[in-house]
């Protein structure tokens, strides 16, 4: 098993988990998911995420989930398990299941009680304490989460708990935050970590100019933000945003709050994917005219990726 360190780069790819119609895990479907992600360059997969629907699962439906997964991937990309729980007791017997079953890392959020800079600091460092030397995602998702880390905070944890190994960024309007992330580690001569980023990938050339390393994010084109960084990392910028901009449009559908979850698993059903685009109860329902307009963005989604060939 290798451990997720500091320079996960790519596209980190945040995994669905697939339901039946009648919201039954669909471990078939899994295996399926796991090809398409990996065949579209994925390279690292996460699990258990906001968006993977975590908080539906019973604690043995996820290891069940988990331990599919990792046997499908069988060791031929890092795999990264959220989490993040209420207690520390429930996030270190969580901790201790993924990695025991083979996962490179674990992703924890903020819980939403903490108020001031030295509760975020302090909540990281107890939580590291508790999960010992298992390597750690930060995630920042103020939008989610309702609690701001700022820039200086983030590095105090980087410098002072050797296993965050990666941020994910999220916060929005963020580009700004990654520059002064990369300025003060280069200045302070700070331990440079991973960032991946997220937000659907609606920013990735910018987040990726701003010296992010990739994605984190479960975008239902994998592709899209695989041939981003790529084409980033060449410096062929102007191709990269060419490339990006054809498939802004449903990057952008797929980011409505309450409904995002719903289309992409919509997407990735007629893609193939997964079996069924079923969301386990509580889970919004795409209308006949939110069909609609799927289709009609795949389709000149499709005619502009045409014209770039």
């Amino acid at each position: 098993m290798t451990r997720l360190n500091e320079d996960a780069r790519g596209v980190y790819v945040i995994a669905l988990t697939p339901f039946t119609e009648n919201g039954a895990l669909d471990l078939e479907s899994t295996d399926r998911m796991v090809d398409f992600y990996l065949d579209r360059g994925a390279t690292g997969l996460t699990v258990l995420g906001m968006m993977g629907e975590a908080q539906k699962l019973t604690t043995e439906e996820s290891q069940t989930y988990v331990r599919r997964i990792l046997k499908r991937v069988n060791d031929r990309v890092p795999v990264v398990a959220g989490v993040s729980a209420p207690g520390f007791a429930q996030m270190k017997a969580l901790t201790d299941m993924v990695v025991s079953d083979g996962a490179a890392g674990v992703m924890i959020a903020p819980p939403s009680s903490l108020r001031n800079d030295q509760q975020i600091v302090t909540y990281y460092k107890q939580a590291a304490d508790q999960i010992g030397d298992v390597p750690f995602v930060l995630q920042d998702f103020p939008l989610a989460t309702s609690v701001t880390i700022p820039v200086p905070v983030i590095q105090a944890i980087i410098d002072q708990i050797p296993t965050c190994v990666c941020l994910k960024h999220e916060d929005w309007p963020g580009l700004a935050k990654i520059t002064a992330l990369r300025t003060m580690a280069a200045q302070s001569g700070g331990r440079r970590i991973s960032i991946l980023c997220g937000n659907g990938g609606m920013f990735l050339p910018e987040e990726m100019a701003r010296g992010a390393d990739g994605a984190m994010t479960g975008f239902a084109y994998p592709e899209m933000m695989r041939d981003v960084v790529r084409l980033c990392n060449a410096a062929d910028l102007e191709r990269a945003q060419d490339l990006f901009d054809a498939y802004l449009p449903l990057a952008r559908y797929e980011q409505q709050p309450g409904l995002g979850l719903a289309i992409r698993k919509y997407i990735m059903a007629k893609r193939g994917a997964i079996a069924s685009p079923a969301l386990r109860k509580p889970g919004g329902e795409l209308s006949r005219d939110d069909i609609a307009e799927i289709e009609r963005l795949i389709a000149r989604q499709a005619r502009r990726l045409a014209e770039l060939a």
